[in-house]
């Protein structure tokens, strides 16, 4: 398998089509945003559940799938987002797909990067590091987040696969766990009593000591880990 690298510079034919799958809708919005500032992209479909997708990939010819490796609508387990990539890759064999997680799970990291027609990207990267992954698929090349290779470069203990429960503030935690629910920056203002840019420094501030750096990467350690877990203080 061949990892490469493309530099920011290089330019990919017209009419590139996506179809992106995440179960927030809050997470497509954004990412679809971010992708179609570059030209010649259209997000041509959107799924939020692993039904849809398989709908979305029968109906609607695309270039390039993105998706998110674990949507609870199928299944909790841990491995399912494995037998879903599988089932894409069978059904689907010439799309080249770029999979985006949270997961450090070394063997299930190498199962799914084994196939030379998927890529993978963490979910806390930057929107460039897709991007690049996208980039790498559509020249028929596999690309590798910073994250994930730094995963596959490291022995797994299952006792220590969740990280320590990061120590939140309240105010901190209220507003994660509105943001997640779907509610906007206004609207959680609202319901709190406070300023717009208090909610946004509460925001990034979670954020920082959650070690993401972006919605998506939020939306899915939260999902992955659970609010409740984040040990609050005021």
């Amino acid at each position: 398998m061949r990892i490469h690298s493309y530099n920011k510079r290089e330019t990919i034919p017209v009419n590139l089509r996506i179809i992106l799958a995440d179960d927030h809708p809050f997470v497509i919005l954004g990412i679809r945003a971010a992708l179609e500032m570059h030209a010649g992209v259209t997000v041509v479909d959107e799924a939020t559940n692993p039904f849809s997708l398989i709908e979305r990939l029968r109906s609607t010819p695309c270039d390039v799938l993105v998706t998110d490796l674990a949507m609870p609508e199928h299944s909790l387990a841990i491995d399912d987002g494995l037998n879903l990539v599988r089932r894409i890759r069978t059904g689907w064999p010439q799309l080249r797909v770029v999979v985006m997680t949270t997961l450090a799970n070394a063997a299930i990291l190498r199962a799914i990067v084994s196939d030379g027609a998927v890529s993978m990207v963490g979910k806390a990267e930057s929107m460039d590091e897709l991007w690049q992954a996208i980039l790498a698929a559509r020249h028929g090349e596999t690309y590798l987040g910073r994250s994930i290779i730094e995963a596959l470069a490291q022995p797994q203990d299952p006792e220590c696969e969740q990280p320590p429960a990061p120590r939140l503030t309240g105010k901190q935690a209220a507003v994660v766990r509105l943001l997640v629910s779907g509610q906007s920056i206004s609207d959680i203002a609202a319901v709190l009593g406070c300023d717009r840019r208090t909610v946004t420094r509460q925001k990034r501030e979670a954020m920082a000591k959650l070690g993401v750096t972006n919605d998506p990467g939020l939306f899915s350690y939260v999902r992955a880990y659970g609010i409740l877990n984040f040990e609050s203080h005021i």
